[in-house]
């Protein structure tokens, strides 16, 4: 049977938090707090595995009622794996981030832009050094990727776009600048 109390985490007098042993085992596994002193729960923190360890965490950063950001620990090592945002205030998850190799840093991002419940712009970060190396954008809203970007020397800037005009999901050209100089190396006199 759970266990819920309400508890003054901070020693300020007020019970400004709701504990809750939704397992039965003894060890309270979710903690809701008003941690702005508003009158409004504004974080939530849960075990869900009941190792003992906070794997997942929300936070109304607005201050509307609503969780904006939660993050997820998925694999139990105390940093998290994965994390969506709410960045317009709608209610809806538009901008995600995740670390797929366990080595602290995101790995990819990718955001819905226009709200429209699709992914518009991602970034991934294939070798693990911290720069995103491939870029995916849908920039005429259909759902499908039609702008790619590529970064081969590992300095952080794209050095080859692909675009996809037509729509049928295949790179269609290639627009290459390896100087970094932002014009095409096939036009660009000083390559």
């Amino acid at each position: 049977m759970a266990n819920e109390e309400n508890v003054d985490l901070d020693g300020d007098g007020y019970k400004e938090s709701i504990v809750s042993d939704q397992s039965g085992d003894g060890n309270y596994d979710t903690v809701v707090s008003d941690t702005d002193g508003d009158g409004n729960y504004d974080t939530v923190v849960m075990d869900t595995d009941g190792d003992g360890y906070a794997d997942t965490a929300g936070v109304d950063t607005t201050g509307d009622g609503n969780i904006d950001t939660v993050v997820y620990d998925t694999d139990g090592d105390g940093y998290a794996d994965f994390e969506a945002a709410d960045t317009t205030g709608d209610g809806q998850y538009d901008t995600f981030a995740g670390d797929v190799d366990g080595d602290g840093y995101a790995d990819y991002v990718a955001q819905d832009v226009d709200g429209d419940g699709n992914i518009d712009i991602a970034a991934v970060d294939t070798d693990g050094d911290g720069y995103a190396d491939t870029y995916v954008a849908d920039t005429d809203g259909d759902g499908n990727p039609d702008t790619y970007g590529f970064d081969y020397d590992e300095d952080g800037e794209i050095d080859e776009y692909g675009i996809d005009e037509d729509g049928d999901g295949e790179i269609d050209y290639y627009e290459d600048d390896i100087d970094d100089d932002s014009f095409d190396d096939f036009f660009d006199d000083d390559f």
